[in-house]
């Protein structure tokens, strides 16, 4: 599997992940997607900081968090109810022998685009599927190819004044555009020292998608609208053959 990106990794950025993205409303459509479906254990792929799981948690959702990014992992850790959820570090093989009654796996943000290899997002796959039981459910968002967000992604230095005092000034500049992988660096730039974390997306296409979800056991039952992001991403709700 691909290293996760600085900006996850390196805990100098980790712990300010929440900061810079901290309108987390967009968590609100999987937290009702566990209601409508009934789930009680939760299986959250790429859970970065947790925000998702301690969320659940709060509410009595047995959670299992998994991130390859430790820092992330220990942001997480530090937040109300983090006792309650279990954490993985590593990526959803390290599923494999430890969980196979998931209710619901979900892939929220950009989870779902950071497999850019074929044999990653496969074995990302066959992992999920395995670790849920019969008639489990895969909830996860990707962004529509045709919409070409990436558009509006580059950004001119910002200041910007950090929860410790130290102020700076943030930016994200998109570098490569080469379907279906788009390439992005943020760079943010303190009086001491400058922090960079590079990103690479795949943009699959719909039907390219369904296609991967059927040859690894996923029948997708509905695809829905992003509510924070209108006609810009599907939300695809599968499930496991019963």
């Amino acid at each position: 599997m691909r290293p996760p990106d600085a900006g996850f990794a390196d805990p100098r950025l980790a712990v300010l992940y929440d900061f810079f993205d901290d309108d987390r409303s967009d968590l609100d459509v999987y937290e009702a997607i566990v209601d409508e479906l009934g789930a009680r254990k939760v299986l959250d792929i790429g859970c970065g900081t947790g925000s998702l799981a301690v969320r659940l948690a709060a509410r009595g959702i047995e959670v299992v968090g998994i991130d390859p990014a430790v820092a992330s992992i220990e942001v997480a850790r530090t937040k109300p109810y983090a006792d309650k959820v279990t954490w993985i570090e590593g990526d959803a093989t390290a599923l494999t022998g430890r969980v196979a009654d998931g209710d619901l796996a979900v892939m929220t943000g950009n989870v779902a685009q950071v497999f850019v290899d074929d044999a990653d997002w496969s074995q990302t796959l066959g992992a999920i599927h395995d670790a849920l039981r019969e008639g489990g459910w895969f909830v996860f968002e990707a962004r529509r190819p045709e919409m070409r967000a990436w558009e509006q992604w580059t950004t001119p230095p910002t200041e910007v004044a950090l929860p410790d005092g130290r102020r700076g000034t943030d930016s994200m500049t998109v570098t490569e555009v080469a379907l279906p992988l788009v390439t992005f660096e943020s760079t943010l730039v303190l009086a001491d020292e400058t922090l960079k974390s590079v990103s690479t997306l795949r943009f699959r296409e719909y039907d390219e998608i369904v296609a991967d979800l059927e040859a690894h056991g996923f029948e997708v039952v509905e695809v829905r609208d992003a509510p924070d992001r209108p006609d810009k991403e599907w939300v695809f709700l599968a499930r496991t053959h019963q």
